[in-house]
């Protein structure tokens, strides 16, 4: 029997912070390519500690619903699920690559397949680029239009805006966007400023954040002047300075992200069997293009 655990940051305050985590933990449910899919949080219930206990599968597969590698990927979750051989040097990383590590968790008798974030997963790039399909209801979107990929960035993780470069820069490779540039929250060069980074008349912008909270809903569409009061909303697209403002919303409630999760396992060699095809073809038949979440527009919209 093998197991998934999505484990996931959670909030005391934000309700729906959870809602991602529950989503594509249906998803893959879905698929069957696992004998049990837990859901597991820092903030909330059921937490870190308790989830592998509850598992029967003798071989479980633990995927980070975090953006980057840094103080919860390398320290929180490995400490709470107890795995006493971790080091963050079995990920072999210079912050952006992560592989997975296996350890086994004595007190319960469990091989426990530690994976990498999904944030830094290759296949991110896919779903930040489908988010900008998703928002602008655009299966081709690109030509003549800009995106900015935003992250929180902070100087006390320096793999916080690696992330952020890591996708914009495989996305510029593409060519498909006349301008793509990594912004962010608390460094340089800051989402406040979007529209000096753009000749584009249409800018996507789409946030590296796992579930949609008040960085995504409020601090981000104001800085952006989007509005300037977040409860009153915005609209989609929104006139800032010339230009169209695209915004997404947090690129962790597209639906295709439950694609990551599994590469993510089975990268670390869990058996899936077709759940990836069957993820995709569930995505590409969906009305919205994959977003089973619907893309936030503000509290007035």
């Amino acid at each position: 029997m093998q197991a998934l655990v999505i484990a996931a940051h959670g909030s005391h305050l934000n309700p729906d912070a959870s809602d991602p985590t529950y989503a594509h933990a249906d998803t893959v449910r879905e698929t069957g390519a696992f004998d049990e899919v837990r859901e597991a949080f820092w903030k909330e219930e059921p937490h870190f500690r308790e989830v592998i206990r509850t598992l029967e599968s003798d071989e479980v597969f633990v995927v980070p619903l975090f953006i980057s590698e840094g103080y919860f990927t390398e320290q929180v979750i490995p400490r709470e699920l107890r795995l006493e051989d971790w080091d963050p040097d079995q990920w072999d990383s210079d912050g952006t690559d992560a592989s997975q590590a296996t350890l086994e968790a004595d007190d319960v008798e469990k091989t426990i397949h530690y994976c990498g974030p999904v944030g830094t997963h290759d296949a991110m790039t896919d779903v930040i680029v489908q988010r900008a399909e998703s928002v602008t209801d655009d299966p081709d979107v690109g030509e003549g239009v800009g995106l900015a990929v935003v992250g929180h960035g902070t100087e006390r993780n320096e793999n916080s805006a690696k992330a952020v470069e890591y996708h914009a820069d495989r996305i510029r490779q593409q060519d498909r966007f006349d301008e793509v540039e990594a912004l962010f929250m608390d460094e340089e060069p800051e989402v406040d400023d979007v529209t000096d980074y753009f000749e584009t008349d249409d800018i996507v912008v789409v946030p590296l954040f796992i579930a949609d909270g008040y960085h995504t809903q409020e601090d981000i569409p104001e800085d952006m002047g989007l509005t300037d009061d977040y409860r009153l909303g915005w609209s989609v697209p929104a006139e800032v300075d010339g230009h169209r403002i695209w915004y997404a919303g947090a690129v962790g409630t597209e639906g295709l992200m439950a694609d990551v999760v599994l590469e993510r396992a089975a990268d670390a060699g869990a058996d899936i069997g077709g759940a990836l095809e069957s993820v995709r073809a569930t995505m590409a038949s969906d009305g919205s293009r994959g977003s089973d979440l619907e893309p936030s527009t503000g509290a007035g919209d």
